[in-house]
């Protein structure tokens, strides 16, 4: 199933702050597409906007399955999840006094992912055994590393076709980010995803890019074409890379 999303001049805030500034950005069938900026920049707003959990005051976010198109403008994240598109937000966002597998559930709220339960379920063991072997525990008693994994397992529970995937590299250590960014890729890889990444660590997130943008105080500053492009552009040099 080919599924891809445009942004088309969106401009988003809340109350009188304007975060968002004519953004206008896409992520094609089959692409992970990096959204790079540092913190207060508007990634979490426009991947907000996209879910549903923020409305942009104009401009349009249209998803294409297939080639039907559908305005996301107006749907709740409801219905968007409904439409297949899943998130992993920043900060986790679990439910702590739940198990890891009650989580999980709750990640199969769609008609679609509840028919395809125990499939989905099986198939984050075999990509998290750690979760296997924790199914019991509390997911607030867990790690941070283990906490993402089960924000990563439970997005992937909805049998998504486009995952967003918010500031994956916060608050765990460079070994854990590191194979946070490479499970990912796999995930990607073996369920033919549509991947946006809103992440500020750009050396973690050029090893998955296709291609990305950079963002500044809500305006896309940069469009790379391709991982290289991004590379070696001279904002990344100075800002990310210290050159």
């Amino acid at each position: 199933m080919a599924s891809s999303i445009t942004v088309t001049n969106v401009e988003a805030g809340y109350g009188s702050v304007r975060v968002l500034h004519g953004v206008t950005m896409s992520v094609n069938s089959g692409e992970t597409v990096v959204l790079l900026g540092s913190n207060g920049n508007g990634k979490s707003t426009l991947i907000k906007c996209i879910t549903g959990l923020a409305t942009p005051g104009e401009g349009d976010i249209v998803l294409d399955v297939d080639g039907e198109k559908t305005s996301l403008i107006g749907k709740t994240p409801e219905e968007i999840v409904d439409l297949g598109i899943a998130m992993v937000p920043e900060g986790r966002r679990l439910f702590p006094s739940l198990t890891v597998e009650e989580n999980l559930h709750l990640g199969a709220y769609r008609m679609a992912a509840r028919e395809k339960l125990a499939e989905n379920l099986d198939f984050v063991y075999e990509t998290f055994p750690r979760l296997m072997e924790r199914r019991n525990q509390l997911a607030g008693s867990m790690s941070g590393g283990e906490q993402q994994m089960v924000a990563v397992a439970r997005a992937m529970m909805s049998d998504p076709t486009i995952l967003l995937v918010d500031e994956p590299s916060v608050g765990l250590a460079p070994i854990l980010v590191s194979r946070m960014i490479a499970t990912i890729k796999e995930l990607k890889e073996k369920k033919n995803l549509t991947v946006l990444m809103a992440e500020q660590n750009f050396n973690q997130a050029i090893k998955i890019a296709d291609r990305g943008y950079i963002i500044v105080h809500g305006e896309i500053e940069f469009e790379g074409k391709t991982a290289d492009d991004l590379a070696n552009n001279d904002m990344i040099k100075q800002y990310y890379l210290g050159t």
